[in-house]
């Protein structure tokens, strides 16, 4: 693949205070770029991150074309950088995109553009627990036209940040029954830009009562739980383990299916079945929901403390020895090359 490299002349790296984070607010030195024109995608490029120049009328901002991943890199003891599970996200951001009518983006571009850039930005890569790279795939309709109908041009980009921990602190959840996140044949599965901008004004009211996240239900009933607002959902009634089904309306989580094949492998009993908010309310009644934890690239694993129903609310106990914690650990230890890789998820930055 021919990739064209701008360095940048002088790194920022030395004015960034990296036990001080705040989660997406801080840019490594470069960023990856290609653009989709003549109905072919152009010769890549990695050039210093910078602002970038766009019409005012590119169909971005009138029509919403634009899709996004999350994904992590972590750097070992012996300063080797490591992904998890890129080729999913490779997958999943094309997937996204052929919903909105977007091009494909070859996967040879997507694999190399990141090991370079993952490369040159080494440096930003930080060793230790709560440290990682967090990698922003996304691509954005630019044709320079205010017609309501699919961009002829599109930009495919790449920035990093380094991150800490996303939640700090217990988080609590409101059982969503008035607003959707998303309809059926809509686009819910996909890393639509606009799913999440949806969701802000129901979160913001959550937060103003105390809570961090919005559970979704289901558009028709709101009588099923499907995902959180930026994770997927894990319920433990006595030691089974429970996750609603992907479908049209819910991510296909990275995490949520790791965590699934790795508690299986901790002989978990796992079922992958609809959930019922009656379902969840009566076990919490009975004693019997031990734990409620999100998943998903950001959090990893995000225990859940406690959440609220028709303005009922339920604390769940504190466990010594949680799924949530062990999973966590597992997972972790994997993703940052501290234990065996038996799934064969990790790939190492070459």
């Amino acid at each position: 693949m021919a990739l064209h490299i701008e360095k940048i002349a002088t790194s920022k790296i030395s004015e960034v205070d990296f036990s001080n984070l705040k989660f997406g607010q801080v840019f490594t030195d470069h960023m990856f770029e290609c653009d989709f024109e003549n109905g072919a995608w152009q010769t890549p490029k990695i050039r210093p991150y910078q602002a970038l120049s766009i019409d005012p009328s590119a169909k971005v901002f009138h029509y919403g074309q634009a899709v996004f991943e999350g994904m992590k890199a972590y750097k070992d003891d012996n300063d080797e950088i490591w992904l998890f599970r890129p080729e999913q996200n490779q997958e999943r951001i094309n997937k996204s995109a052929e919903r909105l009518d977007m091009p494909a983006f070859p996967k040879e571009y997507f694999m190399e553009g990141l090991n370079t850039l993952l490369k040159m930005d080494s440096e930003w890569v930080k060793k230790g627990e709560n440290n990682a790279l967090y990698i922003r795939p996304f691509v954005i309709a630019t044709e320079n036209c205010v017609s309501a109908s699919s961009s002829t041009n599109y930009k495919f980009m790449i920035i990093c940040s380094p991150v800490q921990g996303y939640y700090a602190g217990e988080v609590k959840v409101v059982f969503a029954d008035k607003y959707s996140r998303a309809a059926n044949g809509g686009v819910g599965f996909a890393k639509a830009a606009g799913n999440y901008a949806a969701s802000f004004y129901p979160a913001k009211l959550a937060a103003n009562d105390g809570y961090q996240q919005i559970v979704w239900t289901d558009a028709s009933t709101h009588e099923y739980l499907e995902e959180a607002g930026t994770m997927n959902v894990f319920f433990r009634i006595n030691d089974t383990l429970y996750t609603a089904p992907t479908s049209d309306r819910i991510l296909d989580g990275v995490t949520r299916k790791s965590i699934i094949e790795l508690a299986k492998s901790e002989d978990i009993n796992v079922e992958v079945r609809k959930i019922s908010v009656k379902e969840i309310v009566e076990a919490a009644k009975k004693g019997e929901l031990l734990e409620m934890f999100g998943t998903g690239t950001a959090v990893v694993i995000s225990p859940i403390s406690a959440f609220s129903n028709k303005g009922e609310n339920f604390d769940l106990p504190k466990l010594e020895n949680s799924y949530a914690a062990l999973l966590k650990k597992k997972m972790t230890d994997i993703q940052r090359n501290l234990s065996e890789d038996k799934f064969g998820w990790r790939v190492k930055v070459q």
